[in-house]
């Protein structure tokens, strides 16, 4: 499996992920392997890693976002030190069901990064997670400067946790 970026001075060969619905990327992952969760914010990326087993959402890092291509050579690195077997992207599908401008954003975000990396991208519907998780930080009396740093690895934990639950109750 090849990965480069053309800002670190490699010569790229054409790759492009799919970037699936969650329950089609499942058949493109290995039955084994970490899968990387990522909350996708205006300022920050939450990220979150499971176990090779997929039980439990783990929370990583938030990454600051500056460039799209150091953003995702972070989160490529992240996926490499995790010997990651793809991604489950958060996509922020309004309460009726359709799609805003914060998820063309994010799929615009995959459609980027899927160029970067053969790791299958999974897209998890999100609804309301930030919102849960700040009430579960308020309600565990975290003040507001802490939420602030956390919520989105919180967020990430909280997604791709959704995600790994789904795909339990589909292999029963």
């Amino acid at each position: 499996m090849s990965r480069c970026f053309a800002a670190w001075g490699m010569i790229c060969e054409a790759m492009t992920a799919p970037v699936l619905p969650l329950i089609e990327a499942v058949a493109l992952w290995p039955a084994r392997g970490a899968l990387i969760g990522l909350d996708l914010g205006t300022k920050t990326i939450g990220v979150a890693v499971s176990d090779p087993d997929r039980k439990l959402a783990t929370g990583v890092a938030t990454v600051q976002r500056t460039a799209f291509t150091k953003d995702a050579a972070k989160l490529l690195a992240i996926a490499q030190e995790r010997n990651a077997s793809g991604f489950v992207l958060g996509l922020p599908i309004n309460m009726d069901g359709s799609e805003g401008p914060r998820a063309q954003s994010t799929r615009a975000f995959a459609r980027n990064f899927a160029r970067l990396t053969e790791l299958p991208i999974g897209l998890w519907d999100e609804r309301l997670s930030t919102a849960a998780v700040e009430r579960e930080l308020i309600a565990n009396d975290v003040s507001r400067a802490k939420r602030a740093k956390v919520i989105d690895e919180h967020a990430a934990i909280f997604i791709l946790q959704g995600a790994l639950d789904r795909l339990t109750a589909l292999h029963r």
